[in-house]
């Protein structure tokens, strides 16, 4: 019989709510409790989705659960993760895993030392718009990758988050360390580990306003960088030029373009689960379209608009699907694929984003990381309901 996993939820925010839904999904864990530095918002949290309110400290020494699901703002990251892993608990953060890499390097450390397992959004890269990507990349139809783009862009956290103030923070702050997991660890699922990086930025406004919920039309300060364009080099020798904005109305181009010896490819938004894999393997041919709707983790799910920019009826969300292949990993003894050396491969290169940026120096990336295996539908069909 399938062992259920309780799971103690840290942080009650506008994320929460994906990952209660993940619930009606996945077939290995239950979220029993919820916590928040603002009571109000766990009672509010506990109430809507019928489960317990408690503190954190209560969570952490609760013995009927097995896992910490972080969903703290990413300054809380490193905290609350270190606590949970001393206290015995496996632990799954949104990203990114820390703001400060030695931070993260910590919790690696910790949990393996502990013999804990430490997981990491995004977990978008196992949806079927970068499963496809890879899968193609592997037949190697486009040769050998000599280089590509990757664009982020739009006008800012404070257009749709309530509470945006964190975002634009001096620490934590910046379209790097809110947009860069997705697209890093996309690009790294894809290409494996990078080898250097470097990077200049802009900061373009001194405020912002809030253009939703309570707080809608109040000013906030902008303490750091808002756009940063970034050239990657990969161990493989591939360069990518990465572009990561909070500072653009709009644009047609969220995706990832890879051009190869053979042939191009357009990798859809990584901040997506599904959407359609293009390639072109002859000049002036039309593009082949992979389409990956009917793809187990890309088909459309989302019934209902929601607040968040990426919870539409046009799109595949599985968020959740990192945290159920970790427990699964667990119970199997294996390495999750959302795992800690690849979310602390991403911090270094965010690391680096930001250090290059400041000094104007080439930044060496330090870790390595294993490109995550290829996720086959028996693996996904043993974790969905």
């Amino acid at each position: 019989m399938r062992k259920i996993f309780n799971i103690g939820l840290i942080g009650c925010g506008h994320i929460a709510e994906t990952y209660f839904r993940a619930h009606k999904y996945f077939n290995n864990f239950k979220i029993i409790k919820c916590a928040d530095i603002n009571k109000k918002a766990a009672e509010k949290c506990a109430k809507t989705y019928k489960i317990e309110s408690a503190s954190v400290n209560e969570i952490l020494k609760d013995e009927k659960i097995q896992i910490i699901l972080n969903l703290t703002i990413p300054t809380s990251h490193y905290s609350v993760a270190k606590r949970s892993l001393l206290n015995g608990k496996h632990v799954y953060s949104e990203k990114p895993l820390a703001v400060e890499f030695k931070d993260g390097l910590e919790l690696v450390k910790i949990a393996r030392r502990k013999k804990l397992f430490i997981g990491n959004a995004p977990d978008t890269f196992l949806g079927g718009g970068n499963q496809k990507a890879r899968q193609l990349l592997d037949k190697k139809i486009i040769g050998k990758i000599k280089f590509g783009t990757a664009i982020f862009a739009f006008p800012g956290i404070q257009s749709y988050h309530p509470n945006p103030e964190p975002w634009f923070k001096k620490k934590g702050g910046g379209p790097v360390i809110d947009m860069g997991p997705y697209y890093l660890t996309a690009l790294v699922n894809l290409l494996g580990p990078a080898k250097f990086v470097t990077s200049i930025c802009n900061y373009n406004t001194k405020k912002r306003i809030i253009g939703i919920g309570p707080k809608k039309g109040k000013k906030i300060k902008v303490e750091c960088p808002t756009t940063y364009f970034s050239t990657i080099r990969f161990e493989t020798g591939t360069t990518i030029r990465l572009t990561l904005s909070f500072d653009v109305i709009s644009h047609l181009r969220n995706h990832i373009e890879l051009y190869g010896e053979k042939g191009s490819m357009i990798v859809p938004d990584p901040n997506m689960f599904g959407g359609s894999v293009l390639l072109s393997t002859k000049l002036g041919s039309k593009w082949k379209n992979f389409k990956t709707n009917k793809m187990v983790l890309g088909k459309i799910n989302i019934r209902t608009q929601s607040s968040r920019a990426n919870e539409s009826p046009t799109n595949a969300n599985y968020r959740g699907v990192g945290l159920a292949e970790m427990i699964y990993s667990i119970q199997n003894k294996k390495k999750p694929r959302c795992n800690g050396n690849l979310s602390l491969h991403v911090l270094n290169i965010i690391d680096g984003i930001h250090k290059s940026a400041k000094d104007g120096k080439k930044f060496h990336i330090k870790t390595q990381c294993e490109k995550p295996k290829f996720f086959t539908n028996k693996d996904i069909n043993s974790i969905i309901k």
